[in-house]
């Protein structure tokens, strides 16, 4: 008997010996192919492990901690295109295109990139994790300088080596040592003491045309006599595009971040389309630590379209970056063309949503008119053909519902996704905090909002940005909105934006079924609500403390502007309650 035990216990143990040698070997260390490495450009190397995580299913990537710099020359390219992003043909570091259950751990590493490159692309991807690493550029895609003086004539700024420029006719083009020319397109001034756009700041669009005169090396004179500015702040010259996200994901699921530092890219932090259950943890958007930059990167940090499964949000820091701190949506399609009683013809309008493609066969589509957005009649696809990046032809398996009109839209109408935001940190970006636009179960918990415009915005319409919106079920509570709305972006800490016409708000509900509980409002401007087109609003047992933060610039706005709304239940302090302007 002891002799058969220790035959069993001989085997075991060797079964356990080679499970542990078989995790081993599936555990791939980017370090071994050093050999591919060129001296300033690790871009070959992590080609190579790539290739060998495909090849023997890897189930985690590895890179020792160091500083690794990639660049453009060796990397994959692909023509992609990338929700609320520009199109292009552009190059990624990290191809993940069908990989599955990996894991990349930088062990504290920094990723930096030279140039139009992205990191990471994910098509087809599932069961990735993103851990422990940075990403930052060489030279960033925005550039920013000292206001020195400003006259009749323009605005005299400087520039630091961080930003070199030359110039062509009088025409100021931003470069690096390589010669590449990075394009901008308007200006924005920040406050570098507090580290946020300038009070009531607003974009100053210019195109890069402008006519300059440099008065000595790094110091050039903006002739713009309409341009406003402070001596001593920095105005950011912003990226003309969004081409450089840091993680592009498309078709892909289980995606996991955590641990990870975005401290620039030329786009869009991390952003998703037509991807489920995406997880974001201790992700921290901010300008490198000792760069002194003002801002982080030129776009969202995070964006959602037509995504589902779960969003999760939690422990991060988004500040300092040139958009909102995320936007979950879904896209509407406009129709052209009535076909026949099956078959529509219909276009992508905005050119940041050319190449979407959603319109899957089975897919459940809901019809609404654009002016109120309402929707009045659903279908099901049987097939569906792209005609462009545009245009696209549909046949549904139902017939069409005879109000059905050219100028209407469809967009999906189910499998939105629940989100989670909980325990982050919003602050000194452009524009707004979070653009809640999910019809999907949404909770907002713990968070700290000090943003220029509305710190939580919903939206929709199908007019100008053709975002599906229309949310049903939004707990906001036991947040902290400080002094939000110190810029020019919203008309309230809490706000619908909706491009719902006036004419048709009174038989529009869009929004429905939101709660706002247990928030801290601390305010220098009374506006705290603004807000139409919803059916249930609650918001009660908040707390409002008055603030002398900043100018009170809007001493007579209301607290409340609540209009074209039903079933509505406001219990403010009484000291604003009286300002409030309800019509429903």
């Amino acid at each position: 008997m002891n002799l058969l035990l220790k035959k069993l216990w001989t085997t075991l143990a060797c079964c356990i010996m080679v499970l542990l040698a078989n995790a081993d070997d599936r555990i791939v260390n980017a370090a071994d192919f050093a050999k591919y490495q060129r001296p300033d450009d690790a871009t070959p190397m992590v080609r190579a492990a790539l290739a060998y995580c495909r090849e023997i299913k890897a189930e985690k990537l590895i890179f020792p901690k160091a500083v690794y710099r990639f660049k453009r020359d060796l990397a994959v390219e692909k023509y992609v295109f990338m929700s609320n992003n520009d199109e292009g043909l552009k190059r990624f570091v990290f191809d993940l295109t069908g990989i599955e259950n990996l894991e990349i751990d930088g062990q504290g590493s920094q990723f930096i990139l030279s140039g139009f490159v992205s990191p990471f692309l994910l098509q087809d991807s599932k069961n990735i994790s993103f851990k422990n690493f940075a990403i930052d550029y060489v030279r960033t895609f925005h550039s920013e300088a000292k206001i020195l003086s400003v006259d009749k004539a323009g605005m005299t700024v400087q520039f630091s080596k961080k930003f070199p420029y030359k110039l062509d006719h009088q025409t100021l083009i931003f470069t690096d040592s390589t010669g590449t020319v990075y394009p901008w397109s308007d200006l924005l001034e920040f406050d570098p003491i507090k580290r946020e756009t300038a009070f009531m700041a607003n974009d100053f669009w210019v195109g890069a045309n402008v006519p300059v005169k440099e008065l000595k090396p790094g110091i050039v004179k903006l002739l713009l006599p309409e341009v406003k500015g402070t001596p001593g702040n920095v105005m950011v010259f912003a990226s003309a595009f969004r081409l450089v996200p840091a993680f592009n994901i498309s078709n892909s699921a289980g995606i996991r971040f955590n641990d990870i530092d975005i401290f620039h890219c030329g786009g869009m932090g991390i952003v998703a389309q037509n991807s489920r259950d995406i997880f974001i943890n201790h992700v921290r958007v901010t300008p490198s630590p000792g760069s002194g930059r003002v801002v982080s990167i030129t776009a969202d940090a995070t964006h959602f379209s037509n995504c589902s499964g779960k969003i999760v949000i939690e422990n991060c820091l988004f500040e300092n970056q040139k958009d909102d701190a995320t936007n979950i949506h879904g896209i509407y399609s406009k129709i052209t063309r009535v076909i026949s009683p099956y078959e529509i013809e219909v276009e992508l309008i905005h050119k940041h949503q050319f190449g979407f493609e959603y319109l899957k066969p089975g897919l459940e589509v809901e019809f609404a008119d654009a002016a109120s957005i309402v929707t009045f009649a659903q279908n099901s696809v049987k097939s569906s053909e792209k005609i462009n990046k545009e245009f696209t032809r549909v046949v549904f398996k139902e017939p069409i519902s005879s109000q059905t009109k050219p100028g209407d839209v469809i967009a999906a109408a189910n499998n939105y996704p629940e989100v989670l935001i909980r325990n982050c940190v919003i602050r000194g970006n452009r524009a707004r905090g979070i653009l809640l636009n999910s019809r999907g179960k949404t909770l907002v918990e713990n968070n700290i909002f000090h943003v220029p415009g509305a710190a939580v915005l919903f939206e929709g319409d199908a007019s100008f940005w053709f975002e599906q919106s229309g949310v049903n079920g939004v707990t906001i509570r036991n947040n902290t909105f400080d002094n939000c709305n110190y810029g020019v972006w919203g008309n309230a800490c809490i706000q619908v934006g909706s491009g719902i016409m006036k004419n048709v708000r009174a038989k529009s509900r869009y929004h429905k079924n939101i709660s706002i509980t247990n928030n801290t409002f601390k305010i220098f401007d009374p506006r705290i609500i603004n807000v139409y087109c919803v059916d249930g609003l609650v918001f009660k047992d908040n707390k409002i403390e008055k603030s002398n933060s900043y100018i009170k610039n809007l001493p007579d706005a209301k607290a409340f502007v609540i209009e074209n709304c039903s079933n509505v239940t406001v219990d403010g302090d009484d000291d604003f309650k009286t300002a409030d302007h309800v019509k429903k």
